[in-house]
């Protein structure tokens, strides 16, 4: 072998360990990217009242995403995520224009998507069921029983509970944000110290790596994957209380796209499809990615269908790219 030859392969297997190690690097070096080309693209991108909004646009994908990143970790997918989530607007909705105090109505709707995050880890743990056909046929019902329940009607939503994490402050007198935009990031936090702090959080890491090798190492994987899938489903019910806030209307017709819009950001962030590396991190950061896309596009006057196709292409390029990382690490 050359010693040009040998430089080059050294220089791969650095870049594929590196990218296992700081996986959220490369989604953190797109977002600053994509605003520097809006910036000079558009001349409102760059506005500080629109780079809110951005943010403000990608709290329900975020916090949708920070729970599929959870059952991704295990090797698993949820593609009844939002669809779940719209099914919790419309309880949450209904109940507060029948009178229920708010708090009860946000709590129903929370309990929901818990009970469907049980229902799913414990076909997944018991059955033995696939989580993709199980999530599958997950979001058929969830979407036939949003459709029932609103009776092909949206239903606007008043209650200021339901509304109040919609509510703007100011930081530093100019600098807009949203209770919503706080508590996404206290849900981060959390999480990222559940997954790097916790037992629980390197059972997780553990039981996607490998299952079988986790429960010869003494870790209860199905108490683990069942967690999970409760922890998510809770992520699931506080989004929807982030939609209501972002838009005071329950419709069955929102957020069609929100699982894969939820994939996407995870895959970004770096959290690989086959389950045991990512970081909660990359995930902020691959929502963000999201929202600064669509966001900049449609400035420039870009049809959805291109913005669909072009976040497509990212989500395989970020699959390919995690793949190649793999592979050089095992090679």
């Amino acid at each position: 072998m050359t010693t040009a030859t040998a430089v080059s392969a050294k220089d791969r297997e650095s870049l594929g360990d590196f990218l296992l190690r700081a996986p959220a690097v490369g989604p953190a070096l797109a977002l600053v990217v994509a605003i520097v080309v809006f910036s000079l693209a558009t001349d409102t991108f760059f506005d500080l009242d629109n780079l809110s909004t951005v943010v403000q646009q990608s709290l329900v994908v975020g916090t949708l995403a920070l729970g599929q990143t959870l059952v991704i970790l295990i090797a698993g997918i949820d593609l009844s995520n939002a669809a779940s989530m719209v099914v919790a607007t419309l309880i949450m909705a209904k109940l507060a224009a029948a009178g229920t105090n708010g708090f009860v109505a946000l709590l129903a709707g929370v309990v929901l998507t818990i009970i469907v995050g049980i229902f799913i880890g414990g076909l997944a743990t018991r059955i033995k069921l696939p989580a993709f056909i199980i999530t599958l046929g997950t979001f058929t019902m969830l979407t036939a029983v949003s459709k029932l329940i609103a009776g092909g009607q949206a239903v606007p939503v008043t209650d200021g509970v339901l509304q109040w994490l919609g509510t703007k402050r100011y930081l530093f007198g100019g600098i807009p944000i949203t209770y919503g935009m706080t508590l996404a990031l206290l849900m981060y936090l959390g999480v990222w110290y559940a997954l790097t702090k916790t037992a629980w959080g390197k059972h997780v890491y553990a039981v996607g790596n490998a299952p079988e090798s986790a429960r010869l190492s003494g870790i209860k994987v199905n108490r683990t994957v069942l967690s999970v899938y409760i922890v998510a489903g809770l992520t699931f019910g506080i989004a929807a209380w982030q939609a209501l806030g972002r838009t005071p209307n329950a419709d069955p017709n929102q957020f069609q796209l929100g699982n894969l819009d939820s994939i996407t950001a995870v895959v970004l962030g770096g959290t690989s499809l086959f389950g045991g590396r990512g970081s909660v991190l990359g995930t902020l950061m691959g929502a963000l990615v999201v929202a600064v896309l669509r966001s900049g596009l449609t400035q420039m006057n870009v049809d959805g269908n291109y913005q669909d196709l072009a976040t497509g292409a990212l989500l395989i390029a970020a699959v390919v790219v995690d793949r190649i990382a793999r592979r050089q690490q095992q090679s």
